[in-house]
């Protein structure tokens, strides 16, 4: 039986599942899952850096989804999203990394106008009591702002934390208690980019009231809304954050927000070829539109 061969950007021999494998072989088994190497590479230098590396292509397409990623408003389709596609996303989602293991996710999916609409309802009492928070000169962009895109998009999804799942005491949360939600952040993130790949666009909406948010959906209030996303096909994604393109707030620096060995200590001095560096990459994003690869 012919075994696939995992894709290294290089070229590849077949190998033939057999049990008289021999050390020579370039494809190892371990189970039934094969190790494979690119040609000219060996069992002694497969720990090399580039041998744990993606392809050029590959590499470029990680990148591609996280400085393409937007968030999606004004711009969604009725087109439907199919199963098979929401699948990958979804899958994409509980493959985040969590604390201990414990993946606190779940995934409410909402498909019925009824509930948008009742979930909208919910975003505009709050959205009002929102635009009142800011001073006058945001006030006025804030109201020219489409802050949520609930009935336009075909699908909505409600990521929520389960704080009590594994037990009172689980592996890596014994001090930092708040990391259960951070997980369940880095699966908002996960199904984002995977959403971009496929081409979907993601608008988080954020503005509820959070009790009203979970009677507005059943959910039972020992239960965390993370995130409450929009989702669908659109008609294009921004070359920018709508919010930077409003003039709400400008990209910072990141060579301010980047530190050495101790908080607030940015003296560059042997680090100045990696500062350079995020300098000349960054003026080639904001200014060039030019993405790394």
């Amino acid at each position: 039986m012919l075994l696939p061969l995992v894709s290294t950007g290089k070229a590849h021999r077949s190998v033939e599942s057999k049990s008289e494998d021999r050390p020579g072989d370039r494809c190892r088994l371990r189970g039934r899952q094969p190790i494979v190497f690119p040609e000219g590479d060996s069992m002694e230098n497969l720990s090399a850096p580039q041998a744990q590396a993606f392809s050029d292509a590959d590499r470029a397409a990680v990148y591609q989804a996280i400085f393409s990623r937007r968030d999606v408003r004004g711009q969604f389709l009725p087109t439907p999203v199919p199963d098979d596609l929401l699948s990958r996303v979804l899958m994409a989602a509980h493959h985040a990394p969590s604390v201990g293991f414990m993946q606190p996710w779940n995934f409410l999916l909402v498909r019925s106008d009824a509930v948008k609409q009742r979930v909208h309802g919910v975003f505009t009492e709050a959205n009002a009591e929102a635009a009142r928070m800011f001073p006058d000169e945001k006030r006025e962009i804030y109201s020219q702002l489409k802050l949520q895109g609930i009935l336009d998009a075909p699908i909505n999804l409600c990521i929520t934390c389960d704080r009590s799942r594994s037990g009172p005491v689980v592996l890596g949360r014994t001090h930092m208690p708040t990391m259960d939600l951070y997980s369940s952040v880095c699966a908002v993130q996960n199904l984002w980019l995977a959403a971009r790949a496929e081409g979907l666009g993601v608008g988080w909406v954020s503005i509820f009231h959070e009790k009203a948010l979970q009677d507005a959906l059943g959910i039972p209030h020992h239960i965390v809304p993370i995130a409450y996303l929009c989702i669908g096909y659109v008609s294009h994604f921004n070359d920018k954050p709508e919010l930077e393109k409003a003039g709400w707030l400008p990209r910072l620096p990141i060579n301010d927000l980047v530190y050495f060995e101790q908080w607030g200590d940015s003296d560059f001095g042997e680090n100045s070829g990696l500062t350079a560096a995020l300098a000349d990459m960054q003026a080639n994003i904001q200014e060039r539109g030019v993405f790394p690869k």
